[in-house]
């Protein structure tokens, strides 16, 4: 270790001209091999980097590697870990298997993880320096959040049991290593197996709450996650929480003696999914206390290296969460005074919120991290298309950016000195890829080159940032990306593409979809319109129960901006996007003839019904001002199918039948009125996809997906 150390060090200390990362040495000097445009089925190459771990020390870091199989009917999962100071990269798990969410040890000699390997899922342990992995537990649910305790000599977790089968299984936890091994080995009962062979759905399903399913996941299993700590040896676990309400983001105190975690106590809860509460529990066991915070979101804590306090992701506005930012706050872990925000000026969400199709997931990558002296902590933010690690001092002020901006962060780790920060990195012509950041000077080198292969054998375009004025004199961000072997002197067909949301940001992210569409020859736009993140809370919030009036005004600017380009083709325009994009496209061809050909994919057509129909419809509520019934004229005016009858451009509908978040009623609805109307209009259904079928659907229907996409636009543009 202190060799390694060592090492670092002189790298550091060598101006940054003279250092080139590992993985550009491997590369240099190749000749360039032949390169072809991207197409559809890139997806099967493409290598899906997932959030990973760094050890304690910073010297390795191990992340999760998605590729699809060769059936293309799915992807395996494999761990790698790669050496901080020279780039050397292993892979650490092979076959059809999902490995996910390592965490290393606090001595960095072993690495948990989660993965089905038997019957169930489970927590595996393997050693750092390589061999095989060792099953700690297995039980029929779902394991998130690991840590190990301080001392090493626990795994803290939450854990979710899945419905017990019909067939009348043992419903009871286990709490010792004896019942979990006779679990997971016993044969099932001849009825659950045969239900579990032939996947057959159970005879009824009996919903009593409202928040009973989540788009990727299904139907949620009657129980909540709870809190449960497994001795790393034996396997014997202890259950920490119990009760109807559930326990979720644990982490221990650095004695070891105390763990936070999140629960919603709200009368009910799932009307108040966005109000959580802090709670502190002896890792003994015991009665849950109470840390006071402000009505709002509380997430993600973390104690103080002093273990005198607990930073944390929220916000005080319950009543417009929504549009509310998330940012850093401190509370006393005594629970004796009151939070206080670090950075409530920093008008940035403390999340990524950057979208992509290359194994980005929205969301907390990322917990409010502390300095080892306890005087700053970090934390990610989008902003401007980006996303990126920021430090503030606990005393307050404005947050400092560490990492570059122009680059995706879609996940981040830092080391025990925080010295050393390592994550997944993206730009719009580089697939994800593991880098490496001194957090004190800046300096970045990039570790992997899982898809240098893909990059150096496909013609891939980089974008220009273009600036445009909208209604109301509002500044609007896009992108612009064109064809290889662009010509200035041709006149190419242009497409629109509107993300989702929609509350979120396009950026500076790798977009194979993107990629794909130019190398057809079309022009590529894409903006920011208000009402997506990253440029202030009243940018987000300027469409609040307004849907299709500013943000319109926005994507029909972008278009007028796109127009006049002198190689774009104002005649040949066409117009895409999904969820909000998606309503965002059912409105432009409601309001406008503008565009001669669109493909509305996964979208919101019909308010009203989607506020049950979805799985979190409920909660727009915030977003549209009132509840249908409160005000069905407002749901109206802001539905698109109000308009269906003025679409004459051809329009192709694909939605997934499983889709939890806009459920295919919706492309149905849209469907059957423009076919009775006599309009050009075809629906594309995939069979057992969610709602992220472009981001993490079955291999072949991905590609099938963008195939359709592009037929569609050459067949009207």
């Amino acid at each position: 270790m202190a060799a390694r150390s060592s090492t670092r060090s002189q790298r550091r200390s060598q101006p940054s001209s003279q250092r080139r990362s590992p993985a550009r040495r491997r590369t240099a000097g190749r000749p360039p091999s032949r390169v072809r445009p991207a197409r559809a089925e890139d997806i099967l190459e493409l290598k899906y980097l997932r959030a990973g771990a760094l050890s304690p020390d910073g010297a390795l870091y191990a992340f999760p590697v998605q590729v699809a199989r060769e059936d293309r009917k799915g992807y395996d999962v494999h761990l790698h870990v790669v050496d901080v100071a020279d780039g050397h990269l292993r892979q650490f798990s092979y076959g059809k298997r999902g490995d996910n969410a390592p965490v290393f040890s606090p001595d960095g000699k072993s690495i948990a993880f989660v993965s089905k390997r038997g019957r169930h899922p489970g927590i595996h342990l393997i050693p750092t320096d390589g061999g095989e992995a060792r099953l700690l537990v297995e039980r029929d649910g779902a394991f998130s959040d690991l840590s190990f305790s301080p001392d090493g000599r626990h795994l803290l977790c939450a854990f979710r049991p899945n419905d017990p089968p019909d067939s009348g299984a043992e419903t009871d936890a286990e709490t010792d290593a004896e019942k979990t091994k006779a679990k997971s080995t016993k044969a099932p009962p001849a009825a659950a197996k045969e239900a579990e062979a032939k996947h057959e759905p159970p005879v009824f399903r009996h919903i009593d709450r409202l928040f009973y399913r989540l788009d990727g996941m299904g139907f949620l299993p009657k129980e909540e996650n709870q809190l449960w700590l497994f001795d790393v040896e034996t396997g014997v676990g202890r259950q920490l929480t119990r009760g109807k309400r559930g326990a979720v983001h644990p982490a221990f105190s650095p004695d070891g003696r105390r763990i936070v975690f999140v629960r919603n106590i709200r009368r009910d809860c799932d009307l108040e999914l966005d109000w959580t509460d802090l709670f502190v529990i002896p890792a003994r066991g015991g009665r849950p206390r109470r840390i006071p915070t402000p009505p709002g979101l509380a997430y993600a804590p973390q104690f103080s290296p002093d273990g005198k306090w607990i930073a944390y992701l929220g916000h005080d506005e319950f009543a417009a969460h929504s549009y509310a930012n998330l940012r850093v706050w401190v509370v006393p872990a005594s629970g004796r005074g009151q939070a206080r925000c670090l950075a409530r000026k920093f008008d940035y969400p403390a999340y990524d919120q950057t979208i992509t199709d290359a194994g980005g997931a929205l969301g907390f990558s990322l917990k409010p991290f502390w300095s080892p002296n306890g005087r700053a902590l970090h934390f990610i933010a989008s902003r401007n298309g980006y996303t990126a690690l920021f430090r503030v001092s606990v005393r307050g002020g404005a947050p400092k950016q560490i990492t570059p901006d122009r680059i995706h962060l879609q996940a981040i780790a830092l080391s025990r000195d925080t010295r050393t920060a390592v994550g997944i990195v993206s730009t719009p012509a580089m697939p994800p890829e593991v880098f490496a950041f001194d957090t004190r000077t800046g300096h970045r080198e990039q570790l992997t080159n899982l898809n240098r292969d893909y990059r150096r054998s496909r013609d891939l375009q980089t974008p220009t940032r273009v600036r445009f004025r909208s209604t109301e004199n509002t500044r609007i961000e896009g992108w612009i990306l064109k064809p290889p072997g662009f010509s200035a002197r041709r006149k190419y067909p242009a497409i629109v593409e509107v993300h989702g949301g929609p509350q979120a940001q396009y950026g500076y992210s790798f977009f194979h979809e993107f990629q794909c569409l130019a190398a057809q020859g079309y022009v590529v736009f894409y903006s920011n319109p208000r009402g997506s993140r990253g440029y202030g809370r009243a940018f987000a919030e300027a469409i609040r129960a307004d849907w299709g009036n500013r943000d319109f005004a926005d994507v029909m600017a972008g278009t007028d901006y796109l127009a006049h380009q002198p190689y774009v083709d104002e005649k040949r325009i066409g117009i895409t996007g999904g969820s909000y994009g998606g309503f965002m496209t059912n409105w432009a061809v409601g309001h406008t003839r503008r565009y001669k050909a669109a493909v509305t994919q996964r979208s919101v057509v019909d308010l009203a019904p989607f506020f049950g129909s979805s799985d979190v419809g409920f909660m727009f509520r915030h977003t549209f001002g009132a509840y249908p019934w409160e005000d069905l004229a407002a749901y109206r005016r802001q539905s698109p199918l109000s308009y269906a009858s003025n679409i004459r451009t051809p329009l192709l509908i694909i939605h997934s039948e499983n889709d939890m978040r806009c459920n295919i009623e919706q492309a149905e609805n849209l469907f059957a009125t423009l076919k009775v109307l006599g309009r050009r209009v075809e629906l594309i259904r995939f069979p057992g996809e969610p709602h992220g079928l472009s981001r993490g659907g079955r291999p072949d229907r991905r590609i099938v997906r963008l195939q359709r996409i592009m037929d569609w636009f050459q067949r009207y543009l």
